[in-house]
């Protein structure tokens, strides 16, 4: 490791942030944070008790008064300067994500532009936050509609985008007047402890966010989900896991968000430009090495185009690079763990076991870290493992169809509903197909479709409630009805 690299990561606390402090665990147990290029360990930060977890919710509790109080663009102010701090060391911030994470320093610096500029978007929205006035209809009552901050959040965020996937819950949290508890995977912590003391550094007071660590998560964060102070959870994460939070939640009636998994089906119809459509899939499907909700799950292509879009796509695949994402010339980093290299070698081999053709790829690298080759598999049956499971990997698998209906059908056939992806040049097929899709988000002729001025979200099983757009501070926000007597 450079020196600089070390230096980066020694000047990161390692602590938990409780009411402006950072301090160790109660216990003094710590978590190893990996790199997972090679395994080795590249720090150790603070394994949080449930009596730390408490702590953090009391601090967010005491300050949740005077944060709501605070004028609008004083919170805009903030979130202006966290913008700007975090623009002057985007180099700093990609390196460490890059560190702990995995992911090339080319898809970690976008990732610092994508993150930084949900704070900037929530900065101007803090002071357009409004209600209404109006005339009952029968003359006698005056209707004042007013908004006020939620409360006390607790924010349970992942690890494939370690910053974005904060900013973009912070960031409408400090704009509405809402104090946070922010538990940070413990796979890739430190990018959240960078983020928290730079917000120190830029104002934020005491206690407005708190940041507990912890590989004790459901023991930790159960109390603080049912705790009748807490008024608030967003977590972004699995289903599975989300759906025991929602149970959880309803001991208190929290309002909730949950962005949870995904299963995209990215549809290329006969008409589609062919080479658009690769380099579209390219960024669906690779962006983040394969790991994230909305990548490309699922690739369905017209029968008459799909031997083509094929060969193009497994051209493209196979002339990327696999190595350690601060070297340069690395197009494809490694998957964060064993664990997520098993997997998709099993869901690889059972598509194979089915009859699907490996065109390129179809194995995990040899040596040290977690790599696995980008993978083209073409053939796969529709009731195949991977074509109902996120995959979460560098893998992807072709199957064809014949009628836009059947696209349809194929695409809706799956409990999730987060991000879909369609090709063509047809712009009445686009307003049918877009229509009849079972998607929250729907990218046409385009590969990438998270924007901080959309609102990011999906529906069944991929969950509710929208991020970032002029809905995502709406999820920080109560409103409040005053009827007024003339």
């Amino acid at each position: 490791m450079a020196t600089t690299q070390k230096s980066l990561i020694e000047s990161v606390p390692k602590g938990l942030l409780i009411a402006g402090t950072w301090r160790e665990g109660s216990d003094g147990q710590t978590i190893a944070v990996e790199d997972p290029s090679s395994g080795a360990t590249l720090a150790h930060v603070a394994d949080a008790t449930v009596a730390d977890g408490k702590a953090a919710l009391d601090a967010a509790v005491a300050a949740q008064g005077d944060w709501a109080k605070t004028p609008p663009r004083d919170r805009g102010e903030i979130l202006r300067s966290a913008f700007e701090k975090i623009t002057e060391r985007a180099e700093d911030f990609a390196t460490l994500m890059t560190l702990e994470m995995g992911k090339t320093l080319a898809e970690s610096r976008g990732e610092v532009t994508y993150g930084a500029e949900f704070f900037r978007w929530f900065s101007e929205e803090a002071v357009r936050i409004s209600g209404r006035w109006s005339t009952a209809p029968n003359g006698a009552t005056r209707l004042l509609t007013m908004k006020k901050p939620v409360g006390p959040t607790l924010m349970i965020t992942p690890w494939n985008f370690p910053l974005a996937m904060g900013t973009r819950k912070i960031g409408p949290a400090i704009a509405a007047g809402c104090t946070m508890v922010v538990k940070p995977a413990s796979q890739t912590p430190l990018t959240m402890l960078a983020l928290a003391e730079l917000l120190r550094e830029c104002g934020l007071p005491d206690g407005v966010l708190n940041v507990v660590t912890t590989s004790r998560t459901g023991d930790v964060m159960e109390p603080l989900i049912r705790d009748p102070r807490l008024r608030k959870l967003t977590f972004t994460g699995s289903t599975n896991i989300g759906r025991r939070l929602v149970e959880q939640s309803a001991e208190q009636l929290l309002r909730v968000s949950m962005e949870l998994g995904g299963n995209a089906p990215f549809l290329v119809f006969e008409d589609a430009d062919l080479d658009r459509a690769v380099d579209g899939a390219m960024l669906a499907k690779m962006r983040n090495i394969g790991e994230a909700c909305t990548a490309a799950n699922r690739f369905y292509v017209h029968e008459s185009v799909v031997e083509e879009f094929s060969a193009k796509l497994a051209k493209r695949m196979s002339a990327l690079t696999l190595g350690k994402g601060t070297k340069k010339g690395v197009d494809v980093g490694p998957l964060i763990d064993g664990k997520a290299r098993d997997g998709v070698a099993e869901l690889v081999e059972h598509a194979r076991s089915q009859g699907a053709t490996v065109v390129t790829g179809g194995k995990a690298a040899p040596g040290r870290g977690y790599f696995y080759e980008p993978t083209v598999i073409t053939g796969v049956r529709k009731d195949a493992r991977m074509m109902r499971e996120e995959i979460f990997g560098p893998v992807a698998p072709i199957a064809s169809f014949s009628t836009e209906q059947e696209a349809i059908d194929l695409a809706n056939g799956t409990e999730y509903g987060l991000a879909s992806y369609v090709f063509t040049n047809d712009l009445g097929r686009v307003i049918r197909v877009s229509e009849a899709l079972e998607y929250g988000m729907i990218g046409i002729n385009q590969g990438i479709i998270s924007n901080p001025a959309a609102p990011f979200g999906g529906v069944k099983a991929s969950g509710f409630g929208r991020e970032g757009g002029f809905e995502g501070i709406e999820e920080y926000l109560e409103t409040t009805y005053v009827g007024i007597a003339p």
